[in-house]
C-alpha cells in the first residue's frame, strides 16, 4: 500500500516554543524548519510513501519544503492543527477517494524511511491506526486506511485520545524509535541528536550547547 502522508507545519516564529530555553529565540526557527526539512526528506525517501503534503502558510517553509519533493498547502481553514490535517486529508480523498491518508508529526529529525515503512505496514491492517511519541503521551503518527475518515486529535496527551476514539495503538512493530522521537524540549532534541538526526537538523544544531 501507498500512502500519501500529511505533514503540518506552524508559522516558524511560532513553532516549537518550548524549545527557547535550550536554543533561544534566535535558533528556534531556523531548528524548526530544519527538522522539517529532515523529516521531508525521509518520507519522501519511504518506499511505501506515494506522495507528501505539507500544511503551512510560512512561505519560507513552504518554499524549502517544496524544494525537497512536498506538495504544499495553505494552513486551511485557519482553525488549528487538527482542522487543518483533516481538510487536507479530504482535498487528497478528493482527487484519490481511495488513497490511504496519514498525518505525520513535523518535527522527527531523526526519522528514517526504513522504519517509517515497517510502521506504515503495520497500519495496513486498521481502518485507523496511531503510534504514540517516545513519551508515550503524545501521538506521532496517525493513519487512516482506504474509505475512512483520519479524525485526528493531536495535541497534548493525543494516545489517550485516538485510543478511545478507536484508532489501534500500534505495537510489536520491531525498531522505530526515529518515528517516535518528536522534539519540543531540549532533552528532546538530546535524545535524537543521540538518535542521528539528518543533515539539516545537523547543521543547525552544530555548536548548540543544550543545559542538562
Amino acid at each position: 500500500m501507498q500512502w500519501t502522508v500529511v505533514i503540518p507545519l506552524k508559522p516558524l516564529e511560532r513553532a516549537k516554543s518550548r524549545l527557547a530555553p535550550a536554543a533561544g529565540d534566535g535558533l528556534r526557527p531556523a531548528l524548526a524548519l530544519a527538522f522539517a526539512q529532515d523529516t521531508v526528506a525521509a518520507t519522501v525517501a519511504c518506499p511505501s510513501v506515494r506522495d507528501v503534503v505539507v500544511v503551512t502558510d510560512d512561505v519560507r517553509a513552504g518554499r524549502e519544503l517544496a524544494a525537497l519533493g512536498a506538495h504544499v498547502v495553505p494552513d486551511t481553514p485557519g482553525d488549528g492543527l487538527n482542522a487543518a490535517l483533516a481538510h487536507a486529508a479530504r482535498q487528497v480523498r478528493s482527487r484519490r477517494p481511495e488513497a490511504p491518508v496519514a498525518a505525520l508529526n513535523a518535527d522527527l529529525p531523526a526519522l528514517r524511511p526504513g522504519e517509517l515503512a515497517r510502521v506504515l505496514d503495520a497500519a495496513v491492517p486498521f481502518p485507523r491506526a496511531f503510534l504514540p511519541d517516545a513519551a508515550g503521551i503524545g501521538t506521532t503518527l496517525l493513519t487512516a486506511g482506504p474509505g475512512t475518515e483520519l479524525r485526528p486529535q493531536f495535541g497534548g496527551p493525543s494516545r489517550a485520545r485516538h485510543r478511545d476514539s478507536g484508532a489501534v495503538e500500534l505495537d510489536d512493530i520491531g525498531y522505530a524509535g526515529s518515528v517516535r522521537q518528536d522534539v519540543d524540549t531540549g532533552d528532546d532534541l538530546r535524545a535524537a541528536l543521540a538518535l542521528g538526526v539528518g543533515p539539516h537538523t545537523a547543521a543547525a544544531a552544530a555548536g548548540l550547547l543544550i543545559p542538562d
